[in-house]
């Protein structure tokens, strides 16, 4: 069922899909991704936990809050006045920046395994970064991976040949088009908690790099995470954890501080800088000096303002202990969810890192309910879908104000498991679950 197109931000994503391959930069952030045909797509301001469409509606962001990116909330006035003081003085030069120093020193003293750190952008090219810096310090090319760690050519070329590969890690039906063939039988997934899976890797090929999120939907079982640790030092392989989305969510610093697995490197993002772009590689001495035996090198990784965010983010986080507060709130609305879902008799799962909570059913028709709430949650104030990224920001008012909101749709899918049509209560076509081009 198509609706038709109104509103000004539908009508943008329209035209940008024609002139943007894609539509935009970033596949989460796509309209079908969320609500296709209905989703208001652009923003003219955000704060807090508020962000207004290009009409000037508000809406409160009980989704992705900029897929992670603000754990401080949108426009937060410290980290914002730091910003706006540096671009006053200047935010490139010719000589190169203090504060990327200063960040530097921060990063290893909340981890002291670590001794050297490399600045990036973004996450993807971290992750980039981090397996050259491992496969120069390894000397092998071979590496092991589980989860998700990017666009670049080296990760997608574990689904040559097989383009089902990577859909256990995160986004399925990723193509490798444009990855050259020759990479194939270089990247070698393995699922979290399968020890035996990584071990066989191991075992039969030159793995140089084991590289994986520390957790994503489920926590470690069976000292999983000890065991990774041994069979990475026995083989003298670079164990990697990929801290972009997990970091400065749960402890300050990396999530493996709470186990007490030391990676020999760590790759962070995404909250680092609370909505500006600066992302970190951290490792052991012996293995970052590795970078000097290639060649890493970018103009804009020297621009000022993202160290700038880092730090005044990262002591706002410790004055503030933000990793306890957006854990609490995203404990309290897993566990929200499920009483709604024993309330209602439905089959519920929940699952994430606490400051990342999601929730699914147990049902062919899923992704419809999905949809479902989206479509009525927009038309109530709110940006909801399945997926829930916590912020400082989010009130206790505004939880219950949102639980207000989406219980009477719980009841509604309850009518729909007992047999009332879901494509009649659809407005449009359901939202996607993974990549698919767009026409």
């Amino acid at each position: 069922m198509e609706k038709k197109i109104e509103g000004t931000g539908q009508i943008l994503w329209e035209k940008a899909k024609k002139i943007i391959p894609g539509g935009n930069m970033l596949l989460s952030k796509r309209a079908e991704m969320f609500l296709p045909s209905q989703w208001p797509s652009y923003y003219s301001k955000a704060k807090g936990c508020k962000v207004w469409d290009m009409d000037g509606k508000e809406y409160i962001d009980m989704s992705i809050m900029g897929i992670g990116t603000n754990t401080l909330g949108y426009g937060h006035p410290e980290v914002d006045s730091a910003v706006i003081d540096v671009v006053k003085s200047g935010n490139m030069s010719t000589f190169n920046a203090p504060e990327e120093v200063y960040l530097a020193e921060k990063l290893i003293e909340m981890h002291a395994w670590s001794g050297m750190v490399r600045f990036a952008r973004s996450g993807g090219e971290a992750n980039a970064i981090a397996i050259r810096i491992a496969r120069a310090a390894s000397g092998r090319d071979k590496v092991a991976i589980c989860g998700y760690h990017g666009w670049h050519d080296w990760y997608l070329s574990a689904n040559l040949g097989d383009e089902q590969k990577l859909d256990g890690h995160l986004l399925p039906g990723l193509e490798p088009k444009g990855v050259p063939r020759d990479l194939k039988n270089t990247v070698f997934p393995f699922s979290y908690n399968n020890f035996k899976e990584l071990e066989d890797l191991v075992k039969n090929h030159e793995i140089g790099v084991i590289k994986m999120e520390v957790l994503r939907n489920e926590g470690p079982k069976n000292n999983f995470l000890e065991k990774v640790r041994k069979l990475a030092t026995k083989n003298n392989i670079v164990l990697i954890f990929d801290e972009c989305t997990s970091g400065f969510r749960q402890s300050y610093g990396g999530i493996h501080k709470i186990y007490g697995v030391n990676p020999d490197m760590a790759v962070f993002g995404k909250a680092l800088g609370n909505g500006y772009a600066v992302t970190a590689i951290i490792g052991r001495k012996e293995i970052m000096e590795s970078a000097q035996s290639t060649f890493i090198s970018s103009t804009f990784w020297t621009e000022r303002i993202g160290s700038v965010a880092a730090l005044k983010t990262l002591d706002v986080m410790q004055k503030e202990k933000s990793w306890e507060e957006i854990t609490k709130i995203g404990k309290s609305v897993s566990k929200r969810w499920l009483e709604l879902g024993k309330k209602y008799n439905l089959p519920l799962t929940v699952g994430g890192i606490p400051a990342i909570s999601s929730f699914g059913f147990k049902s062919s028709n899923n992704l419809s309910y999905k949809t479902l709430i989206t479509q009525e949650m927009l038309k109530k104030g709110f940006l909801a879908t399945n997926l829930f990224f916590a912020s400082t920001a989010h009130s206790q008012e505004i939880i219950d104000n949102y639980f207000e909101k989406i219980e009477p749709i719980f009841f509604t899918i309850k009518e729909c498991e007992a047999g009332r049509d879901i494509a009649s209560l659809l407005d449009g076509p359901i939202c996607h679950s993974g990549f698919k081009r767009l026409n």
